[in-house]
């Protein structure tokens, strides 16, 4: 594959991530936390996409992993970059494992463990990913606003997971960090997606 289509690649597989990402989290997660025991006697259909859905999130996650490093494999920290990623997407498979187990409870604190174990889990992989971004935001360069947006956001995932485990009030500023990672997250990450589309390769 050459570089244009590398990037075109990576830049769709992004986009995937993104709407997979979203249904999974605040139409399915977000419902089950809500409404542990009526969401996963009544909506199951939904929880079992919900499920495939953050698997697709997971091959796609290395799909750009792959697709990145190649792009970008003159760069000494593109191999680095790859693996940070990629561990990202072995604790993410990980993690997906406490939802189906999830169906499995029949009351609302048997379901809420194991989206618990679900969300620390993910929270580790998260970690890994905020180093994954740093090391990105150096390799791509420019455009310049792009990699400050995404070193921004890796930092911002990295403070965030250690402020869980650090912090005995973390839900007292929890809206404050959600805030930080969300946002240069937001920017960072759809402003890539967009540029390999429309501009990556070129």
């Amino acid at each position: 594959m050459n570089h244009r289509q590398l990037s075109l690649l990576a830049g769709t597989s992004y986009w995937i991530i993104f709407f997979a990402a979203i249904f999974a989290n605040f139409f399915m997660l977000e419902r089950i936390k809500a409404d542990p025991l009526g969401t996963v006697q009544q909506a199951h259909t939904m929880v079992r996409a919900g499920i495939i859905a953050f698997m697709v999130t997971v091959v796609f996650d290395v799909i750009v992993a792959w697709a990145l490093y190649v792009l970008f494999k003159d760069h000494p920290l593109s191999l680095p970059g790859m693996l940070f990623r990629m561990m990202h997407a072995a604790i993410m498979a990980v993690a997906v494992f406490a939802l189906p187990i999830a169906l499995e409870q029949s009351t609302a604190d048997g379901i809420l463990a194991q989206v618990h174990i679900f969300d620390t889990t993910w929270l580790i992989g998260l970690f890994f990913f905020g180093i994954h971004l740093l090391f990105l935001a150096r390799i791509l360069g420019r455009p310049r606003l792009i990699a400050i947006f995404l070193a921004i956001a890796g930092l911002m995932y990295i403070v965030d997971t250690c402020a869980h485990f650090v912090l005995p009030n973390y839900a007292d500023h929890a809206e404050v960090f959600l805030m930080l990672v969300a946002i240069p997250s937001i920017f960072g990450e759809m402003a890539l997606a967009v540029w390999l589309l429309v501009r990556g390769g070129k």
